[in-house]
């Protein structure tokens, strides 16, 4: 901590026997303009760029890292996303996180941890592993569900040995976990029996979207499309717990078309 950031890049280049450069690596790891100043005294948004520096040089194949985009604005994040990314393809990289977004926008395998254990989260872009075929009948099938007139008034859900009802406005969004569908109503959830595909119909004339196989999403709760790489988006909406969900690359272009953008 007493060393400044050339300091360090010179001692880590001494205790690994490389021989990087020094400059190359300031201007890599955007610590440039901080060069001279100790590391007590960097920004934590800074510092997390300086754990990043000393994974590049650590031995191990394999590290963790526990919430590292916890303390970086939106700019930050991105180049640091751009650093775990290359440095991704020379070790393998465990993200420990309690925000989605931060797990969309780092990990090609995301799993959630409760009190049953470990559950795969399953973001991936269907258009990518489905046969053309299918892929056509599925269109066929939201075409069908387009012209659907369903004005259901409450979504029907269970907590312990409640039935509780909600009104779609009400809604945040709605995801499937294992085979389970979660309601999610400010910040907690709620299990619904109906499927999907079933919410989506009955949810069609209340302005939800399904943003993604395993996502139903209020638009009207969403605030911002974020675009972290060419095939990666994400929507955050405006909840008290400022939520974030996946959106498919196949859907976006769709979901342009609904806003008018």
């Amino acid at each position: 901590m007493r060393l400044s950031v050339e300091e360090l890049i010179a001692f880590l280049n001494r205790v690994t026997e490389r021989n990087e450069q020094v400059a190359s690596l300031l201007d890599y790891f955007d610590l440039k303009a901080e060069r001279k100043v100790k590391i007590k005294d960097l920004s934590a948004s800074k510092r997390m760029y300086v754990t990043s520096l000393r994974v590049f040089f650590a031995h191990q194949p394999a590290l963790v890292l526990e919430e590292p985009y916890f303390y970086l604005e939106e700019q930050d994040r991105r180049q640091f996303k751009r650093i775990l990314d290359d440095l991704s393809q020379e070790k393998q990289l465990l993200i420990l996180t309690s925000n989605l977004e931060d797990a969309i926008i780092s990990c090609d395998a995301i799993y959630r941890l409760n009190e049953f254990g470990l559950h795969p989260l399953d973001i991936r872009d269907p258009e990518e592993e489905q046969p053309e075929g299918q892929k056509g009948q599925e269109a066929q099938e939201v075409q069908e569900q387009d012209q659907a007139n369903i004005t259901l008034q409450k979504i029907a859900t269970k907590r312990k040995d409640k039935v509780i009802l909600f009104n779609p406005p009400e809604i945040d969004y709605i995801e499937s976990v294992e085979g389970s569908i979660l309601v999610h109503v400010g910040g907690e959830h709620y299990d619904c029996a109906l499927t999907l595909t079933e919410l989506e119909q009955r949810l069609l004339n209340f302005g939800f979207f399904r943003c993604h196989r395993s996502y139903i999403v209020n638009l009207q709760k969403v605030r911002e499309i974020i675009t972290w790489t060419k095939n990666s988006y994400s929507l955050r909406l405006t909840t008290g717990k400022d939520a974030v969900v996946p959106l498919s690359r196949t859907k976006l272009q769709e979901l342009k078309a609904l806003l008018n953008i």
